[in-house]
């Protein structure tokens, strides 16, 4: 195949040696639309809190295209690239989620509550086409079925390309697909070494802090230090293997300390701003 240009923005970033940015969007077209203009490495179109609808997904994918610039690009690669989370827990063992946003076209699945090794190699291998086993970089063994017409015309690629590009990144270092597993419990703190060891293909460690301060006795107070000495064990296993670490509440305030302390995968929401109508109200002594 020629030469094709990076299409995943948050490998690009992390190639680059610099963190990527992102943050969570309903699986609506409004939201997508809405987002396509910001200057975010990626986006995850969430279905664990959300309902999962792959037709809302496959709409909300078209609508975040902006070929406006793909065409000054120059590219097919999207402004914005799309993740997508999937609801099920890694102890359920699913893939069929991962397949559907994967056949329409997101360049990389976001698995929550991912506590073992086991469950870790089930998130790579969901996200991977099989092959046979005299193969280069045959474990996780793929499970992924064979549906990629809607993928490749979201790609912009014909279908040999696609399966060329189709694979988990840095398990094959031209892989375009990004596995991001949650670590969300102490049990996925304890065995995450075990994971990193045996599991080639994951990509980012995205720290699930509101369900891990949930089981620690401290919902919510992402400020607590028995959260931060969990997160900060976390951090360090991962620069330990070279993984990228994402964090999932990042903002104005502790955005310096949060790259100081090396994490790659930024996510921090946009905020929806009341000022005109805070002024209104201040000017008609409604406030």
């Amino acid at each position: 195949m020629s030469e094709t240009p990076r299409l995943n923005g948050f490998i690009g970033a992390f190639e680059k040696g610099v963190p990527a940015f992102s943050t969570f969007v309903p699986m609506d077209t409004n939201s997508a639309t809405a987002i396509s203009t910001s200057k975010y490495d990626g986006v995850i179109f969430e279905g664990e809190h959300n309902p999962w609808d792959a037709a809302a997904l496959s709409d909300s994918l078209q609508y975040l295209l902006n070929r406006q610039q793909i065409a000054a690009s120059n590219s097919i690669a999207p402004a914005i690239t799309p993740l997508a989370r999937v609801p099920v827990n890694g102890v359920e063992m699913s893939q069929w989620h991962a397949k559907q946003a994967l056949d329409s076209g997101v360049y990389g699945i976001v698995w929550p509550h991912i506590s073992t090794a086991e469950e870790a190699h089930n998130a790579v291998a969901a996200c991977r086409y099989p092959r046979l086993p005299d193969k280069p970089n045959f474990e996780p063994q793929g499970i992924r079925g064979d549906g990629p017409a809607r993928a490749c015309r979201y790609w912009g690629l014909s279908q040999q390309d696609y399966y060329n590009k189709a694979d988990v990144w840095p398990l094959e270092p031209n892989g375009e697909i990004l596995v991001v597993i949650q670590i969300e419990d102490t049990t996925g703190i304890k065995n995450l070494p075990d994971m990193l060891k045996n599991v080639p293909g994951i990509g980012v460690i995205l720290i699930g802090e509101g369900d891990l301060g949930q089981e620690l006795g401290f919902p919510r107070q992402y400020d607590h230090p028995v959260l931060l000495e969990a997160m900060a064990e976390i951090l360090a296993v991962c620069k330990e293997h070279n993984v990228v670490v994402g964090h999932p509440h990042a903002n104005a305030g502790n955005m310096q300390r949060l790259l100081d302390e090396g994490y790659r995968f930024i996510m921090s929401g946009p905020t929806r701003s009341y000022e005109g109508l805070e002024k209104g109200l201040e000017l008609t002594n409604r406030n």
